[in-house]
């Protein structure tokens, strides 16, 4: 089952091959779905301090009845920090509010505020926010470390002054949007691509091409879309607080054909996500 399957990052730490996003699920209900999570088979809970459910999510994976080195947990670091002395202290308020011992990975959760996202330059404040991970990582806070929705010029920044290169680049990934070209880069940096909204928060479902080639496997548009990321050796991160659509979701040990995929890999941009085109991520920048 793909629940049990691992990737390796550059580091040597196993990370599960797919895990529960959970944007947008409150704190008071975050314990609760980490237990329902865990219960299913899952390992891996990402979240963020953007989320606002850090305690909720710290709470499940202490109550879960699971031994803690069995689960990876991820956290970001507020887009809004760029400097060092701030990204410290957030480090240890992240921390702090999981009831945590270390953080398996932790990402500067985007290259500018979400406020002028994809706007100005943040070199050097990126730069900043990387070393207090590099510190925290090298001190045995957190395990792992990376980005998210950073371009190529953004990781190359960082990998212009940086003593432990990133590990994981999280990014929009998804049938209609898929950003092979720097994908591809990261691979070659050996940095694994962690692909959020693989459903598209799903808009992907009113797609009737994508519903007919899920029909052809005799699985729903959201597995044909999880295993679509799994296919392209990135890492599925769907978001739900609904215990029926976790185990679903991880019902995705089947195999699209080359011609199939080549199909999704064409699909033509996404580039109305509805309610959600208000969020930067979604804007089309």
């Amino acid at each position: 089952m793909t629940l049990n399957k691992t990737y390796k990052l550059s580091n040597g730490v196993n990370i599960p091959k797919l895990g529960l996003g959970t944007w947008f699920i409150e704190d008071d209900k975050a314990a609760q779905a980490v237990k329902e999570a865990v219960q299913i088979g899952y390992r891996h809970i990402d979240t963020a301090q953007a989320y606002e459910n850090e305690r909720g999510v710290g709470e499940g994976v202490s109550s879960c009845g699971i031994a803690r080195e069995e689960l990876f947990v991820t956290t970001k670091l507020a887009a809004e920090i760029k400097s060092y002395q701030e990204a410290s202290k957030a480090i240890d308020v992240s921390l702090t509010k999981m009831g945590l011992d270390y953080i398996d990975l932790m990402l500067i959760h985007s290259p500018q505020p979400w406020n002028d996202f994809r706007g100005g330059e943040y070199a050097e404040g990126n730069r900043e926010a990387w070393r207090a991970l590099e510190d925290a990582y090298k001190v045995g806070k957190l395990r792992a470390i990376g980005v998210s929705n950073f371009t190529q010029k953004d990781i190359e920044n960082i990998l212009s002054g940086c003593t432990v290169a990133p590990m994981v680049n999280q990014l929009l990934v998804h049938v209609g949007n898929t950003p092979f070209q720097l994908m591809e880069y990261c691979q070659s940096k050996e940095i694994l691509v962690e692909a959020y909204s693989p459903i598209a928060h799903g808009e992907i479902l009113k797609n009737p091409a994508v519903k007919r080639i899920a029909d052809k496997y005799s699985v729903t548009v959201p597995q044909l879309c999880i295993r679509y990321t799994l296919q392209l050796e990135t890492l599925p991160l769907p978001k739900t607080s609904n215990p029926q659509h976790m185990h679903d979701n991880a019902q995705v040990d089947f195999v699209i054909s080359d011609d199939d995929m080549e199909q999704l890999k064409n699909m033509e941009q996404l580039k109305d996500y509805g309610e959600y085109s208000m969020f930067p991520v979604f804007s089309g920048k």
